[in-house]
């Protein structure tokens, strides 16, 4: 039999075999992404019975909601160079906050990447930044309101705490995704590890870094809103003081305040980070 005839024929007899076999791959992938979707679906269902979402309330509410918003207008400026220098407490506690957290997120993030250290340093460390995150501000307000008294002191204390936690994982997911190239070409070069983090590793994920710091700044800001409520300042004590004393009109020109306050420091970040990155 000529070379040609072989070939033909062994082809003819695989190809069958090849198309069986993707059928059968293509198969498995389509019933595996109906079996996530069901179970997705079933997720969905389960999560809105227990937080009892029901768009029939929501409706037949509307119109409480209506009169009840209608009580904030028009908003009460009397005081507002007082929620003016209170909102600069609550940005000063944002800057300091978020500003400490990005120091110490460095080291944390370090050792929490595995393609940098090993796994018996990366697990307690990652578990550590899980504690911190899973922690909301308020309850670490509350902590160090009866360490250093009230103040926007123990507001500080608590974002930084907090967002410690939150940043370490982000910059540890971004060293995580840095190429190696770089990396062992310092390497081969017979730099120290350290050098190797500092001049191979840090530029590739520093613009990300930056991006991640001033969002948590912008998030910072109005976490820092709502410390003032157990004492830690910020215009969160005008804004529970004048919750508590049913004064909408007051409540209505602090939070207007706060909506252009966030908007000016997302309008600067934005601008910072097309700089920087």
């Amino acid at each position: 039999m000529k070379p040609d005839a072989i070939l033909t024929s062994s082809t003819a007899a695989s190809t069958p075999t090849v198309q069986d076999m993707l059928e059968r791959e293509a198969k498995l992938v389509t019933s595996n992404r109906i079996f996530y979707l069901v179970v997705a679906i079933a997720i969905l269902i389960f999560s809105g019975i227990q937080s009892d979402i029901s768009l029939v309330e929501l409706i037949q509410g509307g119109g409480n909601m209506a009169e009840y918003t209608s009580r904030y207008f028009p908003p009460d400026f009397t005081d507002w160079r007082s929620y003016l220098a209170d909102t600069i407490e609550t940005i000063s506690m944002g800057i300091w906050g978020t500003l400490l957290a990005a120091i110490v997120s460095v080291p944390l993030a370090i050792l929490a990447s595995d393609n940098i250290c090993p796994q018996w340093i990366v697990f307690p460390v990652r578990r550590f930044l899980d504690s911190l995150r899973a922690i909301n501000e308020v309850v670490f307000a509350l902590v160090f309101v009866v360490a250093v008294g009230l103040g926007p002191f123990a507001g500080v204390l608590a974002l930084f705490v907090h967002t410690a936690g939150v940043l370490g994982k982000l910059f540890s997911e971004a060293i995580e995704t840095i190429e190696q190239g770089p990396v062992e070409g310092i390497r081969a070069t017979g730099a120290s590890k350290m050098q190797e983090i500092i001049f191979g590793i840090i530029p590739q994920v520093l613009p990300l870094w930056t991006s991640f710091t001033l969002y948590r700044f912008e998030s910072n800001v109005r976490s820092a809103s709502v410390l003032g409520i157990v004492g830690a300042g910020g215009i969160g004590i005008s804004l529970y003081q004048s919750f508590r004393s049913f004064k909408y009109p007051k409540v209505c020109a602090i939070l207007i305040i706060l909506i252009v306050s966030v908007g000016i420091i997302d309008t600067v970040s934005a601008r910072l980070r097309k700089k920087l990155i």
